[in-house]
């Protein structure tokens, strides 16, 4: 029997003062990984409008407190206001963080992407959940390790991974279990040295940080674990590593989430699973609220689902990698 998140935590996750936006563009990708929280795919056409684009602009440029704007997806690059968003905030002195699948640099019209991630300076997060080919083709597609290679040398050559102002970081998450040996994200140190080793050695290839994060039960993961009929296992498995030293840190503390549509999450998790942010009136929060608020700091604590384990567990799991 699992104990209900919010039981086990026993008190509420308050919010800090936000000063990162993670905005999820749209669902539409160039690969349909099997780990996907997004589900997202090729076939997938949601996107956001030109409307939801220029208010998120406006509080780009209102906010001083913003520090961050991280941007995803789908593969973040495809979408509308993509590029206008990236050039707006790098020019408010913002940081962005592209987190891209780094094959969407050999897709028609996506090729000069590199180049565009130099000339803004962006950080980029790129997903290579292995670094053995087998396994990374395995959870994400034929080719995928090989062209994901070709893409980090693209970078390497451009600065990205050498200098400290072109920062690349890689995460990691574990493969996908077909029974019931579930494992956590490992220590984030030693695989670091690892994953650096192994690339440089076969590849020549260079990054900053190796990012881990636990995979968390949600989207096609969710639906794979259900398949296997392992669902509550992997559940119950989370909550037994359960560590509440992470909670403080949490990444849904100091952010707030915004999907395609303009609606309000507490982080992208809660996204997937229409757990909509709320303030004290019960009512979930568009960006419009924020906009008539004329504050960013509008939610009091965070809303919690029993996934929540998957960023508790262990040395804690988040888009920035261990929590400990």
């Amino acid at each position: 029997m699992i104990t209900a998140f919010k039981n086990k935590l026993n008190r509420e996750i308050e919010k800090t003062t936000i000063d990162t936006l993670q905005v999820n563009l749209g669902y539409m990708c160039n690969l349909a990984c099997k780990h996907c929280h997004v589900e997202a795919s090729p076939k997938r056409t949601e996107e956001i409008s030109h409307q939801v684009k220029d208010k998120l602009l406006q509080i780009i440029g209102d906010y001083e407190q913003i520090k961050t704007v991280d941007l995803t997806g789908g593969a973040p690059e495809m979408h509308n206001g993509f590029r206008e968003i990236v050039k707006k905030s790098r020019e408010l002195g913002k940081e962005v963080i592209v987190r891209s699948n780094l094959t969407i640099f050999f897709e028609e019209g996506y090729q000069d992407l590199p180049e565009f991630f130099a000339e803004q300076k962006v950080q980029v997060v790129a997903s290579l959940p292995c670094y053995l080919e087998e396994n990374v083709d395995k959870m994400r597609g034929k080719n995928v390790f090989k062209n994901s290679i070709e893409a980090l040398q693209l970078l390497n050559n451009l600065g990205y991974g050498r200098k400290d102002d072109f920062r690349l970081d890689l995460v990691y998450n574990p493969m996908m279990p077909e029974t019931g040996d579930f494992v956590l994200a490992p220590e984030q140190t030693s695989l670091e040295k690892a994953y650096k080793k192994f690339l440089q050695d076969n590849f020549g290839v260079q990054f900053h940080s190796l990012i881990t994060i636990n995979n968390i039960p949600v989207g096609r993961f969710k639906l794979h674990l259900q398949r296997k009929g392992v669902y509550d296992k992997y559940l119950k498995f989370l909550e037994e590593n359960y560590n509440d030293e992470t909670v403080d840190r949490l990444m849904c503390r100091n952010q707030l989430s915004i999907d395609y549509q303009g609606n309000i999450y507490d982080c992208d998790f809660n996204q997937m699973e229409k757990v909509s942010a709320i303030n004290g009136t019960s009512k979930p929060l568009t960006i419009d609220d924020i906009l008539e608020a004329s504050s960013l700091d509008v939610i009091k604590t965070v809303q919690v689902g029993d996934y929540c384990y998957g960023c508790t567990a262990g040395c804690g799991s988040s888009c920035g990698g261990s929590l400990l």
